[in-house]
């Protein structure tokens, strides 16, 4: 019997595969890191063959000498990247260009003093940022000859990871999902299809972009070379967008955060296409049957990134883990404060050209108290995003999350403290993979409805209740607004 979901989660740093039952039990997964290129100051790239082909693995490795049995695929993926290929070979032109990138940060800064940004703003629900697809996609024409000559030939495809990975799978099928399509400022919120006075604008051209297909539903099938059977693909979510749908965040005013590479807020607003007047984000939460809910959302590019980078490039630790240790033996940062601005600022301040800060050292900082400003500048970043959400009428009274990082107690009770609200946390903390299983699920009929597939497939959770006063919180909040104001 065909009762369990293939899940591909192809994210910033590494690629997994994972196997979940109906009652959103994980049953296995297969992870493989993705190798991070980055060739100037502020440009990041992957591989998107060694993408392919390591999810491919992955999915082959978790799947075993199963023969049967998997009802259906749900993919998602790092939102934003772009992928350049050509339809007549299937292969890469050029690498993809991640959504941490910040390359076109000049071509941005030249769109917004032709005042472009208030019309795409109204029309899209974005910032003209190099955060997003299309400006990376108008690079990839202006700068490389091999897409510049696909473009030519009518060969040209560009797609997001997901779309990517749909095209692989399925030898030709060139879609993409709504919530991926409205990340890239080609889309209208109210559109169907990418909008053809945005392409004009961007200089891409429409005839190189997917078709746009609801979130779940039957929606194009996986060759059987490639599992050994045919398996319909029922789900495509980009990971924030998942994440939310894995949080069970489907009723208006659902709020969750996801501390992975970066830390991203999504706000459920229903039917309603979200209007921000504090530099927030409107997108696509799903799509089913051509009706859009949509979620208002606030980005900050570095999250768990920062503590890789204390590990692997200062050295400072051993692993992750090591930090909630850490910033358990002190009593406070010891003034020290840090502004993750490695990959710039985003939401609600949007400063591409900032750089990190690590202020308030004295001779009495060592390690921990680096890690422990590490992780206090989680809360630190959430916070600027709750004064934001409020101010856009959408205040937070609880707030859900997920990803790797939320496992930390410290860090978890930390959010609760500054953001002085309870904050919830499930047991099974891989909403993401489980957002696109629960889709999928939905997508080919194993649920009847995403309120059903939440109700037996979320797992349990865990609640951490403020407990700071008010005193040390403006203390911590003031010296952090100090430390933006100079990065």
């Amino acid at each position: 019997m065909a009762d369990r979901i293939l899940v591909l989660d192809c994210g910033t740093t590494s690629t997994r595969a994972m196997i979940f039952a109906s009652d959103g039990t994980m049953e296995a997964v297969a992870q493989s890191e993705l190798t991070q290129h980055y060739p100037k100051p502020g440009w990041v790239e992957h591989d998107a063959a060694e993408i392919w082909n390591k999810t491919l693995s992955c999915a082959r490795d978790v799947m075993g000498s199963r023969t049967g049995g998997i009802a259906a695929i749900g993919i998602t993926n790092q939102r934003e990247t772009v992928v350049a290929w050509d339809r007549s070979s299937g292969e890469p032109l050029a690498r993809a260009i991640v959504w941490q990138d910040r390359r076109t940060s000049e071509f941005c800064s030249g769109m917004k003093d032709y005042g472009h940004e208030p019309e795409v703003q109204r029309r899209t629900g974005l910032l003209l940022d190099p955060y997003f697809s299309g400006t990376k996609m108008r690079w990839m024409l202006d700068q490389d000859d091999a897409v510049r000559a696909a473009a030519a030939n009518g060969t040209l495809a560009f797609g997001t990871v997901e779309s990517w990975l749909v095209y692989k799978l399925s030898g030709g099928a060139h879609l993409t999902d709504a919530s991926n399509a409205s990340r890239t400022l080609l889309l209208a919120l109210d559109g169907a299809q990418f909008d053809d006075d945005l392409c004009e604008l961007f200089g891409v051209p429409r005839t190189a972009l997917p078709e746009v297909v609801d979130t779940h539903g039957s929606l194009a099938a996986c060759d059987p070379q490639w599992l050994g059977m045919a398996v319909p693909i029922c789900g495509l979510a980009g990971d924030q967008q998942s994440a939310t749908i894995g949080q069970g965040c489907l009723s208006f005013g659902d709020t969750k955060a996801t501390y992975g590479t970066g830390a991203f807020v999504l706000t459920n607003k229903g039917r309603e296409i979200p209007r921000s007047d504090h530099r927030l984000l409107g997108t696509v939460l799903f799509q089913e049957g051509g009706q859009r809910t949509y979620a208002i959302e606030g980005a900050c590019f570095v999250a768990g990134s920062l503590i890789q980078y204390l590990r692997d490039q200062l050295g400072l630790i051993g692993s992750a883990a090591e930090t909630e240790n850490l910033a358990r033996s002190i009593e406070d940062s010891g003034e020290v404060v840090i502004v993750p601005a490695l990959a710039g600022l985003g939401a609600p301040h949007w400063k591409p050209d900032a750089r990190g800060v690590i202020s308030g050292l004295s001779f009495a900082s060592g390690k921990a108290q680096i890690a422990r400003a590490a992780l206090e500048a989680m809360a630190h970043q959430t916070h600027d995003l709750a004064e934001a959400f409020a101010a856009d009428g959408a205040p937070w009274s609880r707030l859900r999350i997920d990803g790797g990082m939320s496992a930390n107690d410290w860090m978890a009770q930390d959010l609760a403290d500054i953001l002085d609200i309870e904050v919830e946390r499930p047991d099974f903390v891989e909403t993401t993979a489980l957002g696109a299983a629960i889709l999928a699920a939905v997508g080919c009929g194993m649920h009847g409805s995403l309120d059903i597939a939440v109700r037996a497939m979320r797992s349990a959770t865990k609640t951490f209740t403020p407990s700071m006063g008010s005193d040390q919180r403006d203390i911590r909040l003031a010296r952090y607004a100090k430390a933006v104001a100079v990065a």
